[in-house]
């Protein structure tokens, strides 16, 4: 069966994935990040990049994952498809993406960053479905918390940003949270883990304005609880528990304008337990998937060969 080859070079992830329109496989290395700090410069996410990609070619081939017919290769190319959204980070992928196709004579299909997590997201939860009908999505990662009204477009998504921060990311909330802590970054999963063994439940009720809520004055009431020696496990549920009301509380307000929507949520940060938890109806990667990856951009690579709905 030809494969569809996808490459995501996001700011924190290398990754590279195979789909053949029924089973997917993606091999991805986090960036490395020095101790201490709260991600990278393009330039130095960039270098990384066209380190790493070499090395994960060759593992795919000593895996024997390269050994069918490439059919299509598809890269994410920005941040998100809208005019001027741009990360040097992802030329990496598209440069190598363009070459590989050249070189074995078969298409080049771009795509957003953003829409591959949704692809990814949908494919994984079990639910295709949701690319080709009208949804709602939480793209919930380092650098985006964004609610979205996504509907097909074509062999891809459209997505239409309605709300979400006007600020920092819960990413970039936990991330900093997590330095505050001594966690290592990303601190997502570290935060996940201390979660549960809190002894106090609070959070901060953030105030929602059209779907857009600020976190940048968490940072401060954070950094107040660590100088007070408030226990990390407490520290990290308080951080935990405002982002999820808040989320739960923007998803409550759209369906409300949006009445009988599926949720899709996808990002790292909808890897987290507590909002798993919290958000019920919605449809929930596999965690795997839902951080950085390269198997939406391969799923939608494949939608663009077989030019339908159909994978």
């Amino acid at each position: 069966m030809a494969l569809c080859l996808g490459i995501d070079t996001s700011n924190y992830t290398t990754s590279v994935a195979l789909f053949d329109g029924v089973s997917g496989y993606n091999l991805g290395r986090l960036l490395d990040v020095p101790e201490g700090a709260l991600g990278l410069r393009q330039s130095d996410a960039l270098f990384q990049h066209v380190k790493h990609l070499p090395e994960i070619f060759a593992a795919l081939r000593a895996e024997g994952r390269l050994d069918g017919c490439i059919a299509a290769v598809g890269a994410s190319t920005k941040p998100r498809w809208v005019e001027g959204s741009y990360m040097p980070c992802f030329l990496a992928g598209e440069s190598q993406g363009r070459g590989i196709a050249d070189t074995l004579g078969v298409p080049f299909f771009p795509c957003a960053h953003q829409q591959g997590h949704i692809a990814a997201a949908a494919w994984s939860a079990g639910r295709p479905d949701l690319l080709d009908r009208p949804h709602l999505a939480w793209h919930l990662s380092g650098g985006t918390t964004e609610l979205l009204y996504v509907q097909p477009d074509g062999v891809s998504v459209w997505a239409q940003k309605l709300g979400g921060t006007s600020d920092i990311s819960a990413g970039q909330l936990i991330d900093r949270t997590g330095q505050l802590l001594g966690l290592p970054f990303p601190a997502g999963k570290a935060l996940d883990g201390l979660y549960g063994q809190a002894d106090v439940c609070q959070n901060y009720t953030v105030k929602i304005n059209d779907l857009t809520f600020s976190l940048s004055g968490m940072e401060n009431k954070v950094r107040e609880l660590v100088e007070r020696g408030t226990p990390p496990a407490n520290v990290a549920r308080f951080v935990v528990d405002t982002v999820v009301k808040a989320v739960l509380r923007t998803t409550d307000k759209a369906l409300d304008q949006y009445p009988g929507l599926p949720v899709l949520c996808s990002g790292g940060v909808a890897s987290n337990s507590a909002l798993r938890a919290a958000l019920r109806d919605a449809v929930f990667a596999p965690p795997q998937y839902s951080t950085d990856n390269a198997l939406g951009v391969a799923i939608l690579a494949r939608r663009a060969l077989t030019g339908g709905s159909r994978l």
